[in-house]
Parts: structure tokens; C-alpha cells; sequence
């Protein structure tokens, strides 16, 4: 039987050269980054991972805690900038302790201008709310005076919307 040749010529991925490298690096600082990378939706919760994602993770000179960097797009960024700190404590739940001093907020990948106009594949994880046919036919009815269709047909998505919200 004939040794099969590989079709790659001695050439290896990249990513394969420096998967163990990265590992050794943050797990000297206490810490695996690829689990918060491949499990961000569990570690800062499914709403949060449908508008952002890390990006960084950054040291500082000889100080403990890094800064994680979390990439977004401009109408997110007030939304994350207020949860900070709930980002940092899920983050450092997760490690067991103050692995993360810091968050940062950007709307430019750490590699430049091109990538920060990424989706967030996390997104289509959050789920859609069903609403229900008798709250449907509620809106149709209340708002079956409007004569515009368009803006007939948006208040019955509103109204729908508003019926089926638990009351609180």
C-alpha cells in the first residue's frame, strides 16, 4: 500500500501554530481567554452577546486584572457602558476571581476600521417573543378605524405587542 502524501507541503494553519502558545500565555495570568471567546453567550448572558463580543483581552504592566475589550456597534454602546459592571462581575464569576479589573466599550475592532462593521452571530440566539392570535385580533379590532393601511398595520403590531406584555 502507497504512503499517502499530504496536500498541504509542510505548511500548518496558523491558527494551529498559535493555539497553544495563547493558552500557555493566559494561563499564566490565571485565566483561559478561549473559554470566554467560544462561550461569551453563557458567560455575559444571551442579550448581552446579541449586541457585542470580545474582542481583547489586554494587560497592564506588571499589574494584576486585564482589561477585557468588547466590540459593538454605536447604538449598543450606551446599553454596554451602563452594564460594565455587571459584565465584569459575570466575567470574573466565571474565573473565580478578579480576573478582569476593567471593560471597555469600542465600536472599532482591535484590528482597525474594516472590522467593526461585524454582526454578531450571538444574535439570532435571542429568541422572539409569540404572540398570542387573541391578542392579535384585539389590535385588529381596536384599530380597525384607521383608514391609512400602513399606519393601521403598525398599530396593531404595537397593540399586539402591548396586549401580550405580562402585566406587572
Amino acid at each position: 500500500m502507497a504512503d499517502r502524501k499530504s496536500s498541504t507541503y509542510g505548511f500548518a494553519r496558523t491558527s494551529k501554530l498559535l493555539e497553544d502558545r495563547i493558552r500557555k500565555a493566559t494561563e499564566t495570568r490565571g485565566f483561559s481567554q478561549a473559554r470566554l471567546l467560544t462561550q461569551w453567550a453563557e458567560i455575559a448572558g444571551e442579550h448581552v452577546a446579541a449586541i457585542s463580543r470580545p474582542v481583547e483581552i489586554s494587560y497592564g504592566r506588571g499589574g494584576f486584572g486585564a482589561t477585557l475589550t468588547l466590540l459593538t456597534t454605536g447604538a449598543n454602546a450606551p446599553m454596554l457602558e451602563m452594564q460594565k459592571g455587571q459584565i465584569r462581575e459575570k466575567v470574573n464569576g466565571v474565573y473565580g476571581y478578579n480576573a478582569i479589573a476593567r471593560v471597555r466599550v469600542t465600536q472599532t475592532a482591535a484590528s482597525g476600521f474594516a472590522d467593526g462593521k461585524v454582526s454578531f452571530a450571538h444574535g439570532q440566539a435571542v429568541k422572539e417573543k409569540q404572540i398570542s392570535p387573541q391578542a392579535v385580533e384585539k389590535a385588529r379590532q381596536s384599530s380597525a378605524e384607521i383608514g391609512d393601511h400602513d399606519l393601521r398595520a403598525a398599530l396593531e403590531r404595537l397593540g399586539a405587542n402591548i396586549i401580550s406584555k405580562p402585566q406587572a
